[in-house]
């Protein structure tokens, strides 16, 4: 079954952006590639009980297993050790990709408590964005009581595009709630 949102970006988002832009045909358009999920655990880490915890709670959010990240260094401030456990992270692709973006932008950000909108800040030069969420919670499939500590996420969406704003316009498409220009 095609996803809900994957079925509107091709009937609908996909030839809007090519008349926005002037566009030859509809696959010279922004398109997403891809979508990261990270949550570091720092200190944590080392700790197998809360490695499974933060191992479950990420796997129901994406419905995909995360692979565990080890320090590339040792570095004493940061009391870090070279191999150690450093957090998780997951790579979605295609439909279940589509799939998260949907409850990502529909169900999750609007239950952030004083949510204002995403920064403009957030794209890189390629046209890539990536935001932070302070709390995994927001996603109904974690229960906030199983939770043993809040922990953020960072969030990076690769997008195919030649700039920043076929990018935003793509994003804005999917119904991203942007902090618009004007506004605090």
């Amino acid at each position: 079954m095609i996803p809900r949102l994957k079925e509107l970006y091709l009937k609908e988002i996909q030839p809007a952006l090519k008349s926005q832009f002037g566009l030859k045909n509809v696959y010279m358009g922004p398109k997403i590639e891809k979508i990261i999920l990270n949550m570091g655990l720092g200190l944590d880490g080392n700790d197998s009980k809360i490695l499974k915890s933060c191992d479950d709670d990420l796997a129901k959010i994406t419905g995909q297993k995360p692979i565990v990240t080890k320090f590339k260094k040792s570095v004493a401030n940061f009391k870090t050790r070279k191999g150690s456990n450093a957090g998780l992270k997951v790579t979605l692709r295609k439909n279940r990709m589509y799939e998260f973006l949907d409850r990502l932008v529909n169900i999750a950000l609007p239950r952030i408590k004083d949510f204002r909108g995403l920064s403009l800040n957030g794209f890189d030069k390629f046209g890539n964005y990536t935001f932070g969420i302070k709390e995994h919670i927001i996603f109904p499939e974690v229960t906030f009581d199983r939770a043993d500590k809040v922990r953020g996420i960072d969030i990076t969406i690769v997008i195919s595009s030649k700039n920043k704003e076929h990018s935003y316009a793509l994003l804005e498409k999917l119904n991203f709630p942007f902090i618009k220009k004007g506004e605090n």
